[in-house]
């Protein structure tokens, strides 16, 4: 192949759209890998209560528009029947369930000069189905699959249940309990009003105080946000997301919440017993369930083999380039994982991966 891309959520199909506008041919010149089951992302595996209505900002793929969506159904259905009529619509011929273990460099130095030699300038991409040899690579597996769990002392001693957001099932299995809600982003702030409602008593722990946005979040706004999401990725930092530089929105359901004391937030327990948790100071709170709205990190652990990280911890990223391998582009990685960025980036590295195929293939004529 001359491009493999690896999931097929926002990011992937973005960049397969445009890999495809470019007069590549799927299944010829380039690949879409994709571990789910079915059509839709990560949206497929969203809880049911989020319906589409409360989705922040889902921006159309490229191409064509996502209209007429019924903001009671669940997003999972009416995001995951979009994506897969999108796939079809422009033949992007996704490959599922795929899953990809490994990338390694193909580098073969067979003439002993220290040059890459036949196939050693791609790319093997080790999958469920077989290797793949490719010439240019667009990382686009998001988050889902890498949801980050804190750990505090006691953890295991905790009687009750723990689960995390990727787990969560919707209010209706917190009916009666005493559940604590930890992180302070949207996903916990949605999961704790909706619980509240049904649970004999919800306690809202956060690391920092929340911010809450009022007035109006406009172009220069998202793009200051996006800056400073670009400037970790940039150092070689993990990237934050998006959200947790912009605050959350200060809506009538959050003002609401905030009025009732749902939304009364205490600091971080130092430790959790076995009916609950605690603090240093001898404060105690006793539950049935901690709920861990703690965000995911980027999944990207098939590319430990290239060793593409920094000392800091992330990937160095200009445009949506790898620094250290100029045949990788992430999508969906840092700045451009918001829906909007990652269809811009998906553009954007088709362009760069073109440039790069039409240097590799006029060199190879001379």
């Amino acid at each position: 192949m001359d491009v493999v891309v690896i999931g097929a959520g926002q990011a992937g199909l973005s960049a397969a759209f445009h890999l495809r506008r470019a007069g590549l041919e799927p299944n010829r010149d380039f690949v879409v890998l994709d571990h789910s089951p079915r059509a839709g992302g990560a949206w497929q595996f969203r809880w049911p209560s989020l319906t589409y209505g409360k989705v922040h900002g889902m921006y159309a793929l490229p191409g064509m528009e996502l209209t007429g969506a019924d903001p009671t159904r669940p997003s999972s259905e009416v995001i995951g029947t979009y994506f897969d009529t999108y796939e079809r619509t422009f033949d992007l011929r996704v490959h599922r369930p795929v899953d990809v273990t490994a990338v390694r460099d193909g580098f073969r130095d067979e003439d002993g000069d220290g040059a890459r030699d036949g196939d050693g300038g791609r790319l093997l991409v080790e999958t469920s189905e077989g290797v793949y040899a490719t010439r240019a690579l667009i990382n686009a597996t998001g988050t889902w699959d890498r949801p980050f769990w804190p750990r505090y002392q006691g953890q295991e001693t905790f009687r009750g249940r723990q689960l995390h957001t990727s787990g969560y099932p919707g209010p209706e299995a917190f009916a009666g309990k005493r559940v604590i809600v930890v992180g302070g982003g949207a996903s916990g702030t949605q999961h704790l009003m909706e619980i509240a409602e049904v649970a004999a008593a919800t306690t809202w722990v956060t690391r920092r105080e929340p911010v809450f946005r009022e007035g109006p979040f406009g172009e220069a706004e998202g793009r200051a946000a996006v800056a400073l999401v670009e400037e970790r990725v940039r150092l070689g930092l993990p990237p934050q997301s998006v959200v947790s530089v912009t605050g959350l929105p200060l809506n009538d359901a959050i003002r609401e919440a905030r009025a009732s004391g749902v939304l009364d937030r205490l600091p971080m327990f130092d430790r959790i017993t076995p009916t609950g948790v605690a603090w240093d100071d001898g404060r105690t709170v006793d539950a049935d369930v901690i709920l861990w709205a703690t965000g995911f990190r980027a999944a990207i652990d098939h590319l430990t083999p290239l060793r593409l990280r920094e000392p800091g911890g992330g990937i160095r990223v200009e445009g949506t380039r790898a620094v250290r391998d100029e045949r990788v582009h992430l999508v969906g990685y840092g700045p451009s994982a918001s829906t909007i960025g990652a269809n811009r980036a998906g553009r954007a590295a088709v362009t760069d991966i073109r440039r790069l195929l039409a240097r590799e293939t006029a060199a190879a004529t001379v």
